[in-house]
């Protein structure tokens, strides 16, 4: 039973209704049965109570909502978690991607905005932009009033005709309750927190930067290193915060380098053959500036005030927010915590974290996605990459190590063109014909300006007119030039766009499905954290072991939901730790 929330008409934003609703109702703002009439901020109360009103159980409801950002952190602060939600938000994001790409017949009731969680953003912080370049520019939703809950039925009707609609229904209804479940998953999360011992990461600070320093003062080792880099190069008074004061010091010196990024840093040492360790003992001091600086401004003392409360961690994630389907993290640095970091991530005492990492995910979707048979085969086994070593070895291909293996298929999925790379593409081309004409479909269509499809159905945005008339432009042999690079970056960017979107929707198959188990089973254990291909448990040590299962059986059942019988496993490594930092 669907059960839609939202304002009552005519009544102002402060009463809402609850409406009972069937997706394949009419075109049209249909007429409320029996609405049930409630102020809002009981709106925890009446999602408590009126299962039972209905005569009905509570796990057999989805609630619909315009936004689960915006209203369900209301209910877990009154303690009402519920099993199933429709944000039509979200959903409405999905499907007007594609209707655009021509994949859905779909005219949207009400335009709705996509909330980022509530308030936890540092005053001035926004959050994360998406960079995707010329090619993917979306505009910003309008500010829009509320949609009442007439508005709101009419836009889940719509939305339910709009997946009728589609070459592949069961795959785009998954892909809408999974996004669904992701906005549950990410608030809870930012309910629970992750554990976090301020104490020990105040002591990993003070021994790798001094101790904490005055406000507008640099920390001891850092102004150090500052006062070392400027000797080195030989620049008196050089702020190396400073990047264009910064270059203009390494060129003078002879560090020939056209950024100040750590990783030309580097490779600048690397070609100076006999004299790479001179090389490198000459910028040492400025690569271990750049690296504790980026500790102290990411992770320091200020993160610290204001990220950490009541020794938790509170990840606050935009559900889909890159354009990938991947989530972004607004504010808070919450896809990563740096190792020097982990050490303060400590379960509380008789509790254990679990960490589950899943192996290979990518290679994995694409064998699942392409049919290919003998990459699902290496798909099958703990370490692809080394089987299709094996597998190569056995054709009499160069792809005859594990770390040759390894470049080639990140280097096909990642759209490399130089290098080993491009060398190896032909040798996995003839194993792997059909995961490899995938990829290359889905880069043509992206140099041709088309947009490409996950396995579930999000799709990638429209070229904008800008992109299509910067790629058309032949007037000069420079703008023929810029044309062909942007058609490539396009390529490389759709190329990995299935594979890469695919497995977030793995991702948010698997998270759904380690909430639904610990649901049904009633554990304490709550997911507390997630990274991409990561998620960490925290709850009592006495359940950690059913937790393990919980988690493995839930990477499987993922997969299965994807792709069927497809004979592709998704192995993980599972770690149950007291501290993050000791996690494998």
């Amino acid at each position: 039973m669907h059960i839609v929330l939202g304002p009552a008409p005519d009544a102002g934003s402060g009463t809402w209704c609850a409406v009972p609703a069937e997706p394949d109702a009419p075109a049209g703002l249909p007429e409320v049965p029996t609405p049930v009439t409630f102020p809002r901020e009981a709106a925890s109360d009446v999602v408590r109570d009126l299962p039972r009103r209905l005569g009905t159980e509570a796990r057999a409801v989805r609630w619909v909502l315009a936004s689960v950002a915006e209203e369900y952190p209301r209910w877990l602060r009154a303690g009402v978690p519920v099993d199933a939600v429709r944000d039509l938000s979200l959903g409405q994001r999905i499907l007007t991607r594609a209707a655009a790409a021509g994949a859905v017949e779909y005219r949207p009731a009400v335009e709705l905005a996509v909330h980022e969680p509530e308030g936890d953003a540092p005053a001035g912080e926004a959050a994360p932009a998406l960079q995707q370049g010329t090619m993917f520019e979306l505009p910003a939703p309008a500010a829009q009033a509320a949609p009442d809950v007439r508005r709101l039925a009419a836009e889940l009707a719509a939305q339910h005709r709009a997946v009728a609609s589609s070459a592949h229904p069961a795959r785009l209804r998954l892909l809408l309750a999974a996004e669904s479940q992701g906005a549950l998953v990410a608030a809870e999360i930012h309910r629970a927190g992750l554990p976090w011992r301020a104490d020990l990461h105040d002591a990993r600070l003070t021994e790798r930067l001094g101790p904490r320093p005055a406000e507008g003062e640099r920390p001891a080792r850092l102004q150090a290193l500052a006062e070392q880099v400027a000797d080195d190069l030989g620049a008196p008074g050089l702020n190396p915060d400073s990047q264009k004061d910064l270059l203009r010091a390494l060129q003078t010196a002879g560090v020939t380098v056209d950024s100040t990024r750590q990783h030309e840093l580097q490779s600048w040492a690397a070609r100076g053959g006999a004299e790479a360790e001179a090389r490198t003992a000459r910028i040492a001091a400025l690569l271990e500036y750049k690296a504790l600086y980026r500790l102290w401004t990411a992770n320091g003392w200020h993160w610290l005030d204001t990220w950490v409360r009541d020794g938790r961690f509170h990840a606050a994630y935009l559900v889909g927010g890159v354009v990938t389907g991947r989530w972004a993290a607004h504010g808070g640095g919450a896809m990563q915590v740096p190792a020097v970091v982990r050490d303060a991530v400590r379960a509380d005492d008789g509790h254990l974290l679990t960490v589950a990492d899943a192996s290979q995910v990518e290679p994995r979707i694409l064998a699942a996605m392409a049919q290919d048979a003998a990459l699902a085969a290496a798909g099958s086994t703990p370490d692809l990459y080394r089987e299709v070593a094996e597998q190569g070895r056995s054709a009499g291909t160069a792809l005859d190590d594990r770390s040759r293996a390894k470049v080639a298929l990140l280097g096909a999925m990642y759209g490399a063109t130089t290098g080993d790379s491009a060398a190896l593409l032909p040798h996995l081309r003839r194993l792997y014909p059909n995961a490899l004409g995938l990829l290359e479909q889905a880069a043509a269509a992206g140099e041709a300006g088309r947009p490409v499809s996950t396995w579930l159905g999000r799709w990638s945005p429209p070229a904008d007119e800008g992109w299509l008339s910067a790629v058309a432009d032949r007037s000069t042999r420079q703008a023929e030039s810029r044309a062909g690079t942007l058609r490539r970056s396009a390529g490389r960017f759709t190329r990995n766009y299935v594979v890469q979107g695919t497995a977030a929707e793995w991702a948010l198959c698997w998270m759904g499905e380690i909430r639904r188990r610990l649901r049904t089973a009633g554990a304490r254990t709550q997911l507390v954290f997630f990274v991409h291909d990561e998620v960490v448990l925290h709850g009592p040590a006495e359940e950690a072991e059913a937790v393990a299962g919980v988690v493995r059986e839930a990477a499987a059942e993922a997969g299965r939901l994807l792709f069927g019988a497809a004979p592709v496993d998704f192995p993980l490594t599972v770690s149950q730790t007291e501290s993050y930092a000791d996690a494998k």
